[in-house]
């Protein structure tokens, strides 16, 4: 991953102040940052195109060297124009550069202690943190709200109390009155649905070992929704449920993205404008695509014979990573896994392997075991990996938002980046930045996953729902390891039992588009080279999984979305639809030159893709039609 930053800082005159208030702009004016302290508290406000987005809401921290809820004074403030410039490689787009206002002030306390608060006012995005000066500090808990006016609808999942996996469903246009499922609130990212159809994403970045993962509280009617810390039993009720920072150290920040459609939404690059990496990349890490024989092979395929025929599927179709998942370490042995590393490699593949993060921080059985938690052990397993060409590991069950874990993520990461290994974890938390922070890391699981469309047939049916609606949540401010474009039409090894798969084939192919990760699952099986239709194969063999730009078309969340993606010159354009009837919509694509003609994949009435040549018109209109379940691709290729 490649970095160039440029930041230019010059003083900005287009704000006001007074003792305890304090407003200012975006760049481009539209949004309204107001800061005030009102008898003793502290709060923050925001307008934009002169509509309330969020309504005064609180401001404050605790921690063992002071006490910044109440009894407060506004002091040094200081105003400036911040312009940055970066590329990177592992997620939505390649290039970014914005401007944003940075506003830096300070709250006094009754002692006359202080605390820094820095606010980034970009022309979509807000976020804010908390700047401590200490030589050990113990953050009990934070006050930090976010108040949203009464008629908001929200898109929210519930927090697990002793397994938080974020693996809830997301409810959609949901009262913000109505009650978590466990009562410990909600996990980020939270999406709602403001008046006049205006729209806020709420979430943070830049959570390292340093912090906790927080989350947002229940709802009341004082405070809206509040910053909320691990529960105390997460992470088997070991380690502190507040974070501990030495030496002066900032919190993660908070980010509220928002507009008057869906567009930034989609197309926010918030997460990754706050932070820099921790480390360089050991290597050149690759992009690519991975089958996965254990989601419909399941584990009776975690043996040398069948992962040779997955092997062999990934030659032949030009893919990059065979994933071999649990139990490979029994079922197949280190000494045949080197082998069957080294026939990989002769194909032009290479493997990644299945690990429990283990410790005593979770209980799970599935082996290999105990070889992530320790350094010792960690230092000799992957340098293991490394001698016989693994390319990437997936680290699965972690056990909580405690520091301890956020401390376990970014051990594995740092270890194995110095031996040049990938990772991938699942049962774990939302990332937060970690494609720049971390250079090797690929994504996370952290949502209700294809294995359980695997599993319940219920899942199934709601995987449509899911697809439509993570862009705008999940998969907006994080890669996500969705796991799977699924290509058999029964969820059975001979694609002819158990339950069906309950999108048409053009939904799974367009999913691969909207559905963002560096290293994209391809959930074909060796059967799939017999029974798909060659311009299915063929389409797969070209799918990228890196993009320069991505822009919003239309869409609602859970629903339907179609998203445009750019690969250096190419532009894929990806519908999927829930809905229970045919969509037939006009779009404007922006991106394409007017009067010319573009590659159409569609559903034939058998649910199989069709290529078609259609025309987009003089004005870059173009009509599409998706079906129940169904989806659309257009390939636009810009000489």
């Amino acid at each position: 991953m490649r970095i160039q930053i440029l930041y230019l800082f010059v003083l900005l005159v287009s704000f006001a102040i007074s003792a305890d208030n304090i407003s200012v702009k975006s760049p481009d004016k539209k949004v309204v940052l107001n800061i005030k302290v009102d008898n003793g508290k502290a709060y923050y406000s925001i307008k934009y195109d002169n509509c309330d987005i969020l309504l005064p809401s609180r401001l404050g921290i605790k921690t063992n060297v002071g006490d910044w809820i109440d009894n407060l004074s506004l002091t040094n403030s200081k105003v400036t124009k911040e312009s940055r410039k970066y590329d990177m490689s592992h997620t939505k787009a390649s290039h970014v550069e914005y401007e944003a206002t940075k506003l830096v002030f300070k709250l006094a306390n009754c002692d006359n202690k202080e605390v820094t608060i820095t606010f980034m006012v970009f022309n979509n995005d807000v976020a804010f943190r908390y700047t401590i000066q200490s030589s050990k500090i113990m953050v009990y808990g934070e006050i930090s709200s976010f108040r949203f006016p009464d008629s908001t609808k929200a898109f929210l999942s519930h927090k697990q109390k002793t397994n938080p996996s974020y693996e809830r469903i997301y409810q959609a246009d949901k009262s913000m009155t109505d009650k978590s499922g466990e009562g410990v609130g909600y996990v980020f990212p939270a999406l709602f649905h403001l008046e006049n159809d205006r729209w806020a994403l709420v979430t943070e970045t830049g959570v390292t070992s340093k912090y906790v993962g927080s989350h947002l509280s229940d709802f009341s009617n004082d405070n809206g929704y509040t910053i909320a810390y691990p529960d105390k039993e997460e992470s088997s009720g070991k380690g502190d449920t507040y974070p501990t920072m030495e030496g002066s150290e900032n919190t993660p920040w908070r980010t509220i993205t928002f507009g008057n459609d869906l567009r930034p939404i989609i197309e926010t690059t918030v997460t990754f404008d706050l932070v820099e990496p921790l480390y360089e990349p050991s290597i050149d890490y690759k992009p690519g695509r991975y089958t996965w024989s254990w989601l419909i092979w399941q584990l009776d395929s975690i043996n040398y014979d069948d992962q040779v025929k997955y092997i062999d599927l990934n030659a032949k179709m030009g893919f990059e990573y065979v994933l071999i998942d649990a139990e490979w370490d029994n079922r197949i042995g280190r000494d045949k896994m080197a082998q069957l590393s080294k026939y990989a490699q002769s194909k032009g593949v290479q493997l990644m392997l299945w690990y429990n993060s283990n410790g005593n921080l979770n209980n799970v059985y599935q082996s290999p075991r105990d070889l992530m938690h320790e350094k010792n052990a960690r230092d000799k397993e992957m340098k293991w990996m490394q001698s016989i060409g693994i390319a990437g590991i997936k680290v699965d069950f972690f056990a909580g938002d405690k520091q301890n874990s956020m401390q376990l993520y970014e051990d594995i990461l740092y270890d194995a980046n110095r031996y040049g290994l990938l990772v991938i974890f699942h049962g774990c938390t939302l990332p937060r930045g970690w494609e720049i922070l971390y250079p090797n890391f690929v994504s996370s699981e952290a949502v209700v996953a294809s294995e359980m469309v695997y599993f319940v047939e219920n899942d199934a049916n709601r995987e449509p729902y899911d697809l439509t609606l993570h862009p705008f949540c999940r998969n907006a401010v994080a890669s996500m390891d969705w796991g799977g474009v699924i290509m058999n039409r029964k969820l059975s090894k001979d694609n002819k039992s158990r339950h069906s798969r309950k999108t048409t084939d053009t939904f799974e192919l367009a999913s691969g588009i909207v559905t963002q990760t560096f290293v994209q699952c391809i959930e074909m099986q060796p059967n799939n080279l017999d029974d798909l239709p060659q311009i299915e194969i063929d389409f797969l063999k070209n799918l990228p999984t890196t993009w320069d730009e991505t822009k919003f078309i239309d869409g609602y969340p859970g629903k339907f979305v179609i998203l445009a993606r750019r690969h250096k010159q190419t532009w894929y354009i990806a519908g999927l639809n829930a809905e229970n009837d045919t969509k037939n919509l006009e779009i404007k694509l922006s991106m394409v030159k007017g009067d010319s003609k573009v590659d159409y994949y569609t559903d034939n009435n058998d649910g199989y893709s069709y290529l078609d040549s259609v025309k987009v018109d003089i004005n870059s209109k173009i009509k599409i039609s998706m079906k129940h379940n169904g989806g659309f691709i257009i390939i636009a290729k810009n000489e």
